[in-house]
């Protein structure tokens, strides 16, 4: 079936006593497996309607607002995007297309910056 952007999994739906990881898709997924955390392996059917914030939630080395693309390692793959919301502590790894998933996969997010690259300059510089 694989994963739609928007699709929001979470680890406590089936497991309250795991670290909490709450991950949402932001892009492809339709050639998603699972996502490995804690030693719990979080399919479709760890998808919640809505984003619920809730106490008990660790967080490791993933932070919240941290991508995760497949697109940076596997450019032929369906292009899963996925950004933490919060939890994390106990993530091993995201399956999809066959592809692995891990902490070097990682990208930062970060909210304003667009992606071209830098302003060419329009003159001289100087004082004015």
């Amino acid at each position: 079936m694989g994963l739609k952007k928007g699709d929001i999994i979470d680890e406590h739906k089936r497991h309250p006593e795991s670290c909490g990881l709450m991950i949402k898709v932001m892009a492809g997924g339709e050639g998603f497996e699972k996502v490995v955390c804690c030693g719990h392996e979080l399919t479709e059917e760890d998808v919640i309607p809505v984003f619920s914030r809730g106490r008990g939630r660790k967080r490791g080395k993933l932070l919240p607002a941290v991508l995760l693309d497949e697109k940076k390692l596997h450019p032929d793959s369906c292009g899963l995007r996925v950004m933490i919301m919060d939890g994390g502590e106990g993530f091993q790894e995201v399956r999809c297309c066959g592809h692995s998933l891990r902490l070097n996969s990682m990208k930062e997010f970060k909210y304003g910056e667009e992606r071209r690259g830098p302003l060419p300059e329009t003159g001289p510089a100087g004082h004015a």
